[in-house]
């Protein structure tokens, strides 16, 4: 195929990579591998329940799925590891059906209200979407056509955590 038949013509809906997010069935054990093998950290630990991420929807339906995740930066990109502790959600679906690995890669996105909408006025549905800890996301359902889950978000979280150093 012709080179020019991959010139884009709009302007770029993602403008950064923000985070790699990780499904892992063990957290505590996948950290501690994280920091002493390849010295990565510290880590922020915090649980995303239906209590304290009341208004977040799976698949367009409230969450019923609680999950315990850490992050970490490397370098300029966030890196997340989630272990789900139950048998519902995204994570656990995905743990399910492909085991531990790369579930999704949050996008920077200079109009995340644009993206979002595009996505719905086109009929998906979105995986995950909602707020937690004052931040807007949404999981686009981009793993059928792109192989792996999009997310965008609209700032940066301000969540309750507790860190794990590299120590």
């Amino acid at each position: 195929m012709d080179e020019a038949a991959y010139v884009p013509k709009r302007e770029p809906a993602f403008t950064g990579t923000g985070q790699i997010g990780i499904v892992v069935r063990d957290l505590d054990a996948t950290l501690r591998r994280y920091v002493d093998d390849f010295g990565i950290g510290p880590w922020q630990i915090f649980e995303v329940t239906p209590e304290n991420a009341p208004d977040l929807r799976h698949d367009g339906e409230p969450i019923r799925a609680a999950t315990r995740s850490a992050v970490a930066m490397v370098g300029s990109v966030m890196w997340e590891v989630t272990q789900p502790l139950d048998e519902h959600g995204p994570f656990a679906r995905f743990l399910r059906e492909k085991g531990e690995g790369v579930h999704h890669i949050a996008v920077v996105t200079p109009d995340f209200r644009a993206v979002v909408e595009e996505q719905v006025e086109q009929g998906k549905t979105l995986p995950l979407s909602g707020s937690f800890s004052g931040v807007d996301v949404a999981y686009l359902p981009t793993d059928q056509d792109l192989g792996v889950v999009l997310e965008v978000f609209s700032g940066t979280p301000d969540a309750e955590t507790e860190d794990i150093g590299t120590s």
